[in-house]
């Protein structure tokens, strides 16, 4: 079913940095007091551009709102890592710092570690809106001091997509709801068989896809384990890798050994979720993604790859627990945030900006646009978010069984390091070899000791 709000995404940007520049997109020196400047991560697809157009939309309205007051979009077009870096090197002097930037929940808290960010609390104390927003929401952009520091604009989930018309090839049923890790490569391994020339099983990893192998390909296994998770908040502990982590590491290492994934040097390369998004799934090349519930954005509203049957060709299903314990399923959260650098030079004309962005009409348009879980109370009741895309119920639904990414400083850096033993296991490495230097890295990232429990000290 296909949105019924008008979305207001009818233009393209007038003007924009050019593609694949990074040091293009700086928010250069000086300060005009009249100019808010916004920085915010561009797709590597130029064809992506919802996020772009929604922008310009915003802008349009904050300046006819705001006379005399301009917005400076600032898109940078790289891959999360390389967004990342590059939006906290602009952050760390006034000169070239913008007035709002688009943040990941998972890195929020190392940019305010850092001192980049400053806290928005007496903004929102004062912002009718803010209530309406979801308390698991809110914590997601909240520091340890106990302060706000950014405003969500939607969340995710993530689950199994197949395609029905390949399982059909294969004979594998189209209501397909496997109940365990060995149930989902069973049927990897049946369309191999079957299907010969279709990559079998997506599974995000190593380095170069970043957290989307990271948290939607490793702890979506760890979290399914029923293993210790990554951090203990009660102990204030990290946890070294254990059984669980090296069960997640093996069935990472089954799908590469066996050849159920993509080959290798694509499963590796940073454009792997352009490439599954734009090619692999809309092209009938790959059976079973393990995905989020943004993945619809990428086939409609005039999006990357047109894909008008893509409703009827995949269908979602939960990940299962490693042995079908319980709860069964098991899914993980994260999102962005909009928020204020430290050195901006005009924070409260970019919270006026925040809070056009957050209207509820633009937070509706923004979420059906984005194919995002909706964080917000009055658009997640809204018809038009309800019906904008086929299996938004079905991912909204995986909520109940989601987990988060620790929101600690040092959880980049631990990101990374999953990032490389998923590398090890993925070109040939063990299990245990890639658990062991694992653990030799968190030593070193959090300057902790190893406790009889397994866990290491330090935040």
């Amino acid at each position: 079913m296909r949105p019924t709000a008008p979305l207001i995404l009818a233009s393209v940007l007038a003007t924009v940095v050019a593609a694949g520049s990074l040091t293009a997109c700086g928010g250069g020196s000086g300060s005009d007091p009249d100019t808010v400047k916004v920085a915010y991560n561009r797709s590597t697809d130029n064809k992506i551009r919802f996020k772009d157009q929604h922008l310009e939309a915003v802008k349009r309205q904050f300046e006819k709102a705001h006379p005399g007051k301009k917005v400076k979009l600032i898109p940078i077009q790289a891959p999360d890592n390389d967004y990342a870096t590059k939006a906290q090197q602009m952050m760390r002097s006034a000169k070239t710092a913008p007035d709002l930037v688009y943040e990941d929940t998972f890195l929020i808290n190392a940019d305010i570690k850092a001192g980049y960010l400053r806290p928005l609390d007496s903004y929102v104390a004062e912002w009718d809106a803010w209530d309406q927003f979801v308390d698991t929401a809110k914590a997601a952009a909240k520091a340890e001091d106990g302060k706000t520091y950014g405003i969500p604009d939607g969340t995710d989930t993530r689950g199994l997509w197949f395609n029905k018309k390949i399982f059909a090839r294969a004979g594998l049923p189209a209501d397909w709801a496997p109940k365990n890790w060995a149930e989902v490569l069973d049927a990897a391994r049946t369309v191999k068989e079957k299907v010969p020339g279709v990559v079998p099983l997506n599974v995000y990893t190593g380095k170069g896809p970043g957290e989307a192998a990271v948290m939607q390909g490793f702890e979506m296994l760890l979290y399914g384990t029923g293993a210790d998770p990554l951090y203990d908040p009660a102990a204030k502990k990290w946890v070294t890798g254990g059984q669980g982590f090296r069960d997640a590491l093996g069935f990472v290492r089954t799908v590469y050994a066996e050849k159920l994934g993509p080959d290798v040097s694509d499963a590796l390369d940073p454009n792997i979720t352009t490439r599954v998004a734009t090619e692999l799934l809309p092209e009938g090349k790959l059976a079973i993604s393990l995905d989020g519930s943004w993945m619809g954005q990428n086939w409609i509203n005039k999006g990357p790859k047109e894909w008008p049957e893509w409703s009827r060709e995949l269908a979602q299903t939960p990940m299962p627990t490693q042995r079908g314990q319980a709860p069964g399923a098991v899914s993980m959260s994260g999102g962005w945030t909009w928020a204020i650098p430290q050195k901006s030079n005009n924070p409260d004309l970019a919270w006026e900006f925040i809070k056009t962005l957050q209207t509820a009409e633009n937070a509706v348009t923004w979420d059906v646009a984005a194919a995002q879980i909706a964080v917000r109370k009055d658009v997640a009741a809204d018809p038009r978010y309800l019906r904008s895309m086929p299996g938004i119920r079905f991912f909204t639904g995986l909520v109940e069984f989601t987990h988060y990414r620790p929101a600690l400083p040092v959880y980049p850096q631990v990101s990374t390091a999953i990032g490389e033993a998923m590398e090890t296991v993925t070109t040939g490495g063990t299990p245990d070899a890639a658990a062991k230097a694992y653990d030799e890295q968190v030593r070193t990232i959090v300057d902790g000791a190893v406790t009889g429990g397994g866990a290491v000290t330090g935040e």
